[in-house]
């Protein structure tokens, strides 16, 4: 296995208490995955990106292991994650687009990124530009500063440079959410290929948009209020989904060909639970329409058939 999570927990502070964005958290990911994460806002997806690199300091590990190609990642501190970051394990952040520094030149801020990682800039360099050529870019974007490119200019470029160095595992926070369809799509092949070209071995994709994971993503993975819901192979998630959360994001899709007044939209009701006091048992009982007696206990996480795990008493 190329990653191996578990039952990792992450609450952030604030004054009214710990918030428990990652309650319990373990899965895998094989050598050559691409599992999506998906889920409503607030449910924990970005926050489990983020603490496999550790980048955000308002993040409390509080247990919870996370191996990577056999190596324990220090995830509970910064400093020691500086070893990782970027080498074996890499990100495309959330707002990438605004992840480079405006009063830079493209070409330097590469420069000054590898060679913190004990790399020469100019080894690298033809490298480099053969990936920008892969992308659509040419090399003279490296004497541009950030705001010379356009948006979906930008999201490549973060995307080469955040594997530049070939890390073990890649995760993209949310790469299309600001780009139009046209854009999406090239930014969503261009990860396949990356995967296929082996500038990295396996990915992690956070998205709300599960219609974007259904074309590249190998595995799907549902999380809900902090815990995980689902994961399966993702035509198996898309065609028999199991858990009731599943089922309604899923349903929540426009299809092709269907006319808002012949068929209108499904809706989840109601909202999800505070993170900060989280309700026992399971979490989506109060918005699910198949609730009953037993799930004021805690769902356990468990294997149904060959790859498809999933959280609910009505599943299991």
């Amino acid at each position: 296995m190329s990653l191996q999570v578990t039952d990792l927990r992450v609450y952030y502070r604030t004054l009214a208490g710990d918030v428990k964005a990652l309650d319990g958290v373990s899965f895998e990911v094989a050598d050559g995955e691409i599992m999506g994460l998906a889920g409503e806002s607030g449910c924990g997806k970005s926050t489990l990106g983020n603490s496999l690199v550790r980048i955000d300091g308002r993040m409390k590990h509080v247990g919870g292991r996370v191996v990577l190609d056999g190596v324990e990642l220090p995830i509970s501190d910064s400093d020691a994650m500086d070893e990782f970051r970027f080498n074996s394990i890499s990100i495309v952040p959330q707002y990438a687009m605004s992840a480079m520094n405006p009063t830079r030149k493209i070409g330097t801020m590469v420069a000054d990124l590898v060679e913190a990682r004990h790399r020469r800039f100019a080894d690298l360099r033809e490298e480099l530009e053969r990936r920008l050529v892969l992308v659509g870019l040419t090399s003279e974007v490296l004497d541009r500063y950030p705001i010379e490119l356009s948006g979906g200019m930008k999201q490549r470029m973060v995307m080469v440079i955040s594997t530049l160095l070939n890390p073990s595992l890649l995760i993209a926070d949310e790469i299309t959410s600001a780009l139009d369809v046209t854009s999406q799509k090239a930014v969503a092949q261009t990860l396949v290929e990356f995967r296929d070209r082996a500038f990295v071995d396996s990915m992690i994709v956070v998205t709300h948009d599960v219609s974007i994971l259904y074309q590249i993503a190998d595995t799907l993975t549902v999380m809900y209020a902090g815990k995980l819901a689902e994961k399966a192979p993702t035509d198996t998630m898309m065609q028999v989904p199991l858990h009731p959360y599943t089922r309604l994001l899923i349903s929540s899709l426009p299809e092709v060909g269907v006319r808002y007044e012949e068929e209108r939209l499904q809706g989840i009701p109601g909202s999800p639970p505070s993170l900060l006091n989280p309700p026992a048992g399971c979490r989506f009982r109060d918005r699910c329409p198949l609730a009953f007696e037993k799930c004021v206990e805690e769902p356990p996480f468990v294997e149904v058939s060959p790859g498809h795990a999933v959280a609910c008493w009505k599943a299991t």
